[in-house]
């Protein structure tokens, strides 16, 4: 026992001999220890039998697998709501697809059941509201392409299906660019990011490595994406063949020093191995005034993937069959600060909404009635146990506004996105003012008898504009259905109307430096389809106001949205938080998407009761006559902070 007690001593010496101050081992081949420590990955089922070479083929999930008996049936994976032929799954329990899938659902098993069970929600159980048939078409055309799968052969122009998207190879093959993480304030690490760029080095695990340990390496960023960043190793100087995209907040990156202090190798690639004699002088040359991770990066990641949210929690959320009122709903799950609320009548948990924690839709419980909003009283008498408020400071806060003086008054017109069609900007009237400065909105030409589509917007929303914004800024301005005076003149309607302009002075102006450009890529929610979070790019820019558009998908399905909206998020954020993310529509689903959608504008106008997409309006600019109104030319597709110039100014 003495004799082996001495010969491990000695050999836990020789080894820390073996390393210098840069956690280095003095040559290649000398690592062969298990350096790597015990990782919740590990699998947590075990592996299937592989199966008899005779029995039939069949393709699932671009892999190609027996299948036994043709009775099986099919499966759904537990981590990533996969659909596919259950001979085809992995491990004996078959409940997962692949053995990553079994891995990242036993390393993180709440959040990954959260996931299974909202991802292999079936795609029919949609909002009965927020909506527009050609949406419908969009899911049922992803369900078409991997139907259809796995007897295509896939071309380089394809697009790739959900489980195989890479955001690195659809940034480096179409020479893109991500809009930054500062862009996105309510996003993790958005007000901490510091100086992230080009050439900052850092350690990461060297897969170009034949040891059967885990060691590591230096490398330098190369190229930013969102979170993603690409990244080179030391060495290997113009050589990109072994280039390599992760995400930088993962928990495999570390600031320069990490491997010395927490006793981890450093062992150049085997490519380069041979390059120097003295690696060690190499990278002190290197590294001398490179910048590298703050020590407390990883701390401030985790820290900023906290939410205040938590299940249980009640709140009021607008009610997405009557969009006028309210209702109580239940917080299901959070992921990346975005909540699934279940409304607190439905039993089966499957009537829900997905917003994020900072949507203007949800508020505390008593909003409601302290400013006079419609609210849709639950049938249920008492709370359920473990239900409790949500307190009122977790809420986003709203700008103060002084009614006292000149404000909004009933039957004024302005234009405002539609919310059941958010690619809109239409003509619409107060409806309705109610406390602490928020308002009663109706699309005019589409609104219902009893006013159950007027939508409330507060006074400082992005969201809405003074009479002229869109002519000024050239924008199409969506009439009211069935107006026949066309092109549509605004002097001419308030005339027709009798109606007055909200005054300028109080809409929102204020314009930030929000950092985004023209073409940026990013990740964006379907507002239509509000638990798909979705492959996009910055179109258009006018001041503050965003144009989405959905990578792969037509015009039609774009929406405005404010630079500061929590539903748009840095590239790479799905991957962090563990969210999944829609890539952009494969041409097959492009093509039936193009076919369906003509057919099928009449239902989507009746089944969500909005008004009828109008046809391309080419509006002339032109100025209105009259004291009353004077147009100011304001610059379109600003992109950077501006004056309010772009709105009309009313004459004294």
């Amino acid at each position: 026992m003495e004799n082996t007690k001495d010969l491990t001593e000695h050999s836990s010496r020789s080894e820390r001999k073996r390393r210098d101050s840069f956690g280095m081992f003095d040559g290649y081949d000398s690592c062969s220890e298990d350096t790597s420590s015990s990782s919740s990955s590990d699998e947590s089922e075990e592996e299937v039998t592989p199966l008899p070479s005779s029995l039939p083929i069949i393709k699932n999930n671009g892999q190609v697998y027996t299948y036994p008996d043709g009775k099986s049936g099919m499966a759904t994976c537990e981590m990533c709501g996969m659909v596919g032929v259950r001979d085809a799954f992995y491990s004996k329990t078959k409940r997962f697809c692949s053995v990553s899938c079994s891995r990242s659902y036993s390393s993180n098993s709440k959040k990954a059941s959260i996931l299974a069970r909202l991802q292999g929600k079936p795609p029919t159980k949609k909002a009965k509201v927020l909506q527009k048939q050609p949406l419908v078409a969009k899911l049922a055309a992803y369900a078409q392409y991997q139907a259809t799968l796995q007897n295509q052969v896939k071309t380089k122009t394809a697009a790739v299906p959900v489980e195989g998207f890479s955001w690195g190879n659809y940034i480096t093959s179409n020479n893109l660019t991500a809009a930054p993480v500062t862009c996105f304030k309510h996003a993790p690490m958005g007000t901490c990011w510091g100086d992230i760029s080009e050439g900052v080095r850092v350690e990461v695990p060297n897969t170009d490595c034949s040891l059967p340990t885990k060691v590591f390496w230096i490398a330098g960023i190369v190229k930013l994406a969102g979170y993603n960043v690409l990244l080179r190793y030391e060495g290997f100087e113009n050589d990109s063949s072994v280039d390599f995209w992760c995400n930088v907040c993962g928990s495999d990156i570390h600031p320069v020093g990490w491997c010395a202090t927490s006793g981890k190798p450093l062992v150049p690639p085997r490519t380069i191995q041979h390059k120097y004699t003295n690696w060690k002088a190499f990278l002190v040359k290197r590294l001398t005034g490179a910048k590298t991770l703050p020590p407390d990066f990883s701390q401030k990641v985790s820290e900023s993937m906290q939410y205040p949210f938590k299940p249980s929690m009640r709140v009021e959320v607008v009610d997405k069959t009557h969009l006028c009122r309210t209702r109580v709903a239940v917080v299901d799950s959070v992921i990346g600060g975005r909540l699934r609320l279940v409304y607190e009548e439905s039993e089966d948990k499957t009537d829900d909404f997905w917003c994020h924690m900072y949507s203007p839709l949800i508020h505390h419980i008593g909003w409601s009635r302290s400013i006079g909003h419609r609210f849709k009283r639950s049938d249920i008498t008492k709370k359920q146990d473990g239900h409790y408020d949500a307190p009122p400071h977790l809420f986003a806060k709203v700008k103060e506004v002084d009614p006292s003086g000149e404000w909004f008054k009933e039957g004024m017109k302005l234009e405002a996105i539609d919310p059941l069609n958010l690619s809109a900007i239409c003509v619409a009237t107060i409806r309705k003012v109610l406390a602490d400065g928020y308002l009663m909105i109706g699309i005019d030409g589409s609104e219902a008898a009893d006013g159950s589509d007027w939508f409330c917007y507060h006074a400082t929303s992005p969201s809405i504009f003074p009479v002229g914004f869109c002519e000024i800024n050239a924008i199409e301005l969506t009439p009211p259905r069935g107006y026949a005076k066309l092109p549509f003149k605004w002097f001419d309607y308030l005339r027709e109307t009798d109606s007055i302009a909200a005054p300028v002075k109080l809409f929102n102006k204020e314009v930030p430096n929000h950092g985004f450009h023209i073409r940026m890529k990013l990740e964006a929610v379907d507002l239509m389809e509000p638990r798909l979070v979705c492959v996009a790019t910055v179109t258009r820019i006018i001041h503050r106001l965003l144009r989405i558009h959905f990578d792969g998908w037509e015009e039609e399905y774009d929406q405005w949205v404010d630079c500061e909206s929590p539903d748009l998020y840095p590239v790479g954020w799905c991957q962090l938080t563990g969210y999944q993310l829609q890539p952009p529509a494969p041409q097959t689903a492009r093509d039936s998407q193009s076919s369906s959608s003509k057919q099928k504008k009449k239902a989507k106008s009746q089944q969500y009761k909005g008004h009828k997409k109008m046809t391309s309006l080419q509006l002339k600019e032109e100025l209105l006559d009259g004291e009353e109104y004077n147009f100011l030319q304001g610059a379109s597709d600003q992109e950077s902070n501006g004056s309010a110039s772009y709105y009309i100014k009313q004459e004294p």
